[in-house]
């Protein structure tokens, strides 16, 4: 009975204080960074038991190692979240019954997603510039603060989030550019595996970091009289995010590109 006491007691305070409409943004960014900290642990612990090469790595490559690991996991959460809103739910849809501009819908479930993206966004560029810089350059902490602006405004004014979302599914060619990392750590660089991979990694980047920007751009355009209503910050990172992060992916994709074709030659 006091056990049934007590899980009724916490029930409510995570309804009445965690995911009210007011504390929602705030504690979803604090779970955000609760669930790096403890991916970061599972990483560590399980690798050191299951992984005999893990134990061999220098002490960095163990932090990149595990921050990896929770890059892959923010990903795969942020990438279905994203695909759902843009592609599956109504909340943002021209046909939907629901009352107001599009721009300016949102939802607990859609705050909820964007505020443990900020999370992570806030943690990794926290590790990032504290260990600069083994776990990135200059433009891993352009792209996260870049991202995590736009993302942390998104959340906290309600605006753009359908936009928000659309460029979040970038996120979806993050996993298969770690695996590639970690095949090559575990010296399988020459394996079939890295090759089907960097296959995977050219399909998902032309499709989520290019053709999906240009849909992207597409829709602004055809929805610009509520993109125009909207605050003037929120308005010009509707734009420059955007277009800073399309011109960092034509870069990347051309690297990818480079990449493929040498692995490709060296099978021949």
């Amino acid at each position: 009975m006091d056990v049934m006491s007590y899980q009724n007691q916490a029930e409510g305070f995570v309804k009445r204080y965690l995911l009210a409409d007011p504390c929602l943004p705030y504690t979803s960014v604090l779970t955000g960074i609760f669930l790096c900290k403890m991916v970061y642990d599972l990483m560590e612990s399980f690798s050191s038991i299951h992984i005999k090469s893990y134990s061999a790595l220098t002490k960095m490559k163990r932090i990149e190692w595990n921050n990896r690991g929770i890059s892959t996991v923010h990903a795969i959460f942020i990438s279905l979240m994203a695909l759902y809103f843009v592609f599956f739910s109504d909340l943002f849809s021209d046909q939907t019954s629901l009352q107001g501009l599009m721009v300016f819908r949102s939802s607990p479930l859609s705050n909820f997603g964007l505020g443990v993206s900020v999370g992570y966004f806030l943690a990794d560029l926290g590790m990032i510039i504290w260990l600069y810089p083994s776990l990135g350059g200059v433009e891993y902490i352009f792209h996260h603060s870049l991202s995590g602006v736009a993302v942390a405004y998104s959340l906290f004014s309600g605006e753009a989030q359908h936009y928000t979302y659309m460029v979040l599914i970038s996120e979806v060619t993050t996993p298969s550019i770690n695996l590639r990392w970690y095949l090559d750590t575990a010296g399988l660089k020459r394996s079939r595996a890295y090759l089907i991979n960097g296959v995977a990694i050219f399909l998902a980047w032309l499709t989520a970091r290019i053709l999906l920007f240009i849909y992207m751009f597409y829709h602004v355009y055809i929805h610009y009289d509520q993109v125009v209503q909207m605050n003037t910050f929120g308005y010009l990172l509707v734009f420059v995010v955007p277009i800073a992060l399309s011109v960092m992916n034509l870069m990347w994709f051309g690297k990818i590109v480079k990449g493929l074709k040498k692995t490709l030659e060296k099978r021949q």
